[in-house]
């Protein structure tokens, strides 16, 4: 490492700047987006819109001061201005700000929850999705406390409104029953919406009940496209011979990677062809372009790629293929330019734009002071699962060694999902600590083990097709693999390795210390110990069963969940544990951890449990991730290796 490097400290991590939810104007000049710290110091999180040209020419300004929640924003059809939602007036509302200048309006005073706005093509109206106002009876039952809660109207269905500019009027439109409006996206001529549904605001059942409609939003006609797949979003426009069609993402069944269709709108039957079967990259998303096809991302193994659907052939032809991790597409009205979110091996993410087919230039420039740290050398790997899979990943050394001063402590970091991945990205982060511990001077292996994206849609779905149908089979073999491929090419120390990751990743963490004894050091970061209780408490519900193999009401058992649930195997543990979780995560609740603690307790296992309070599934408090980071250095310190900095400026 140079001496002239700064040191890396977790305040540096935290207190930094990142982007979102770029969308570029419909003429392709410019691109608005979002900004905020990556953790938040007070109760709500504060963010602002930015502004920067298309093609570079001039600074990134902003467009709002970040001392309110700013988000979500959306360009008028003329791109002169930007609609956007605000919680500056209290709750969030829906507001204007021109680009010639002065201040944003305030458009709506709306007492439900405003979710999310579409303006029109005739730049009159704005398509919102809304939930019902409070009732004065449900006034009166909340001052008195009258809160019975009756399961299944606990949450409130989103509701397609219009909002007319002119006159301010937010009227509901009416066709769709009691269905839960969850997305829109307006048609580029004329006044149609396509609408995505669930049947219930509850993850469970609602992912696995999405219907598609084209809806009127001036006479409230629905025209039904039918169900869709499980978990259907991002639904684009674009034309063939003349008549409208509507492609959008949904999983062909409970468990696997997305795959992209398409059904015509005026067909007399709404037939639903799946266009990317076969493919051997998973589509990551969609953008929809209002001259031409739509564009689509696709993660392509440690990479993305950018595409354009072939009306003839009705398939995706490449147009470019970016290194590392390109996300949230967004195209201008002719397609001629993109805007999206981009990081590779050495830069964090930022807001990048170009042409579809040629160089993304980056526009944004959010965490300039990470570039005086010296990083970790970020190398790909390529190997083979003991069943000839073939498989990718990362490895992060240490700054300024090489392999040839291995061997190193070993961290084996798995990510989410399964259906992730990681692509060949800057690993900066509480919850993908990847250069976080490889300056502190391990090497971490991060492995797209089977179950991931990246490599088509059976590579997805071949988690639950190994041995035992299950997770924690194939994937886990995968994982293991890799790190004696690490141990005989001489970079990992077999008597010095760890292993964590959160959600899925912290499931992995729990499951490994439980079948091999190999591990100094695990974390379990939001992670599953008993997969039946998780399906009866997690909101996810019954489709986590699909990884579990079933859902425990099926007979007395045993059943095939509790093979696959690391806390039947608590007595096997030996290896020292650090497990952290929200207190109000709802995707795995907080009693995941706290029983996976009272088995380790019993025991005697060492261990230590520690619960973060207001944090979902995702910590985004600053204090909280601050202690994250610490804490993680720390406990891999006191397993794996004495004397190196925790991250606080002193030794551990």
């Amino acid at each position: 490492m140079s001496e002239d490097a700064p040191e890396l400290t977790a305040e540096l991590v935290v207190d930094g700047a990142v982007p979102s939810q770029p969308v570029i104007s419909p003429d392709g000049c410019w691109v608005a987006y979002v900004v905020a710290a990556v953790g938040h110091r007070a109760e709500r999180r504060m963010c602002a819109l930015g502004l920067a040209a298309a093609d570079g020419g001039s600074p990134p300004r902003k467009l709002t001061a970040g001392t309110t929640a700013d988000f979500g924003p959306r360009w008028a059809p003329d791109s002169a201005s930007v609609f956007f939602l605000s919680d500056r007036t209290g709750s969030a509302q829906l507001h204007r700000i021109w680009l010639g200048g002065g201040e944003a309006e305030v458009l709506t005073d709306w007492h439900g929850e405003i979710r999310d706005a579409w303006p029109l093509a005739d730049g009159r109206l704005v398509a919102l999705v809304a939930t019902d106002e409070p009732t004065e009876d449900d006034k009166r039952r909340r001052a008195e406390r009258d809160d019975a809660i009756v399961w299944g109207q606990q949450l409130r269905r989103g509701r397609l409104r219009v909002l007319d500019l002119a006159t301010g009027e937010l009227r509901t439109v009416d066709g769709l029953g009691g269905r839960h409006v969850v997305e829109l996206a307006p048609r580029p001529e004329g006044s149609a919406l396509a609408v995505i549904s669930w049947a219930s605001p509850e993850q469970d059942p609602g992912l696995v009940t999405s219907e598609l409609h084209v809806v009127d939003p001036q006479t409230g006609t629905v025209h039904d496209l039918g169900r869709t797949g499980p978990r259907a979003r991002s639904p684009v426009w674009w034309q063939a011979e003349g008549s409208w069609h509507l492609a959008y993402l949904a999983r062909p069944g409970p468990f696997g990677g997305y795959a992209v269709y398409d059904v015509a709108v005026t067909a007399p039957a709404a037939v639903h062809r799946d266009l990317t079967e076969g493919m051997s990259a998973c589509p990551a998303g969609l953008a929809q372009v209002a001259d031409g096809p739509p564009l689509a991302l696709f993660a392509d193994g440690l990479d993305t790629a950018i595409g354009r659907l072939d009306p003839g052939l009705r398939r995706f032809r490449c147009l470019s293929a970016r290194d590392g991790l390109v996300d949230s597409l967004t195209a201008s009205r002719s397609g001629e330019v993109v805007a999206a979110l981009a990081t590779t091996s050495r830069e964090p993410v930022n807001v990048h734009a170009g042409p579809p087919g040629g160089p993304l230039i980056r526009l944004s420039d959010t965490q300039p002071a990470l570039r005086a740290i010296s990083w970790g050398t970020q190398e790909r790997l390529s190997y083979q699962a003991p069943d000839g899979l073939d498989l990718d990943g990362l490895l992060i050394l240490p700054p300024g060694r090489s392999r040839a001063d291995g061997p190193f402590p070993l961290i084996t970091w798995v990510h989410g999902g399964p259906p992730a991945r990681y692509a060949d990205q800057f690993l900066l982060g509480p919850r993908s600590p990847g250069q976080w511990l490889a300056t502190a001077g391990y090497a971490v292996f991060l492995p797209n083990p089977r179950g991931g994206v990246g490599h088509g849609r059976d590579f997805v779905a071949a988690v639950v097709r190994s041995a035992g149908g299950t997770v924690g089979g194939g994937d886990w073999s995968d994982i293991e693999n890799g790190i004696d491929l690490l141990i005989a090419e001489g970079v990992a120390d077999p008597g010095r390795l760890g292993i964590g990751g959160t959600s899925y990743g912290g499931f992995m963490a729990a499951w490994a210390i439980g079948q091999t004894g190999r591990f100094k050091a695990a974390m379990m970061d939001a992670g599953i110990s008993d997969w039946g209780t998780l399906l009866a408490t997690g909101e996810f519900g019954t489709m986590d069963a699909a990884l579990s193999g079933s859902c425990g009401w099926e007979g007395t058992g045993p059943h095939p969940h509790d093979q696959v649930s690391p806390i039947s195997y608590a007595s096997k543990v030996r290896t020292p544990v650090l497990i952290v979780h929200g207190q109000d995560d709802t995707n795995v609740p907080v009693g995941q951890a706290i029983y996976f603690h009272r088995a380790l307790r019993w025991f005697g296992v060492e261990h230590e449990l520690v619960i973060y309070p207001r944090e979902g599934h995702t910590f985004v408090e600053r204090s909280h991730q601050l202690d994250l980071l610490w804490r993680t250095r720390a406990w891999f310190e006191r397993w794996l290796r004495d004397g190196a900095s925790d991250g606080r400026g002193s030794p551990a």
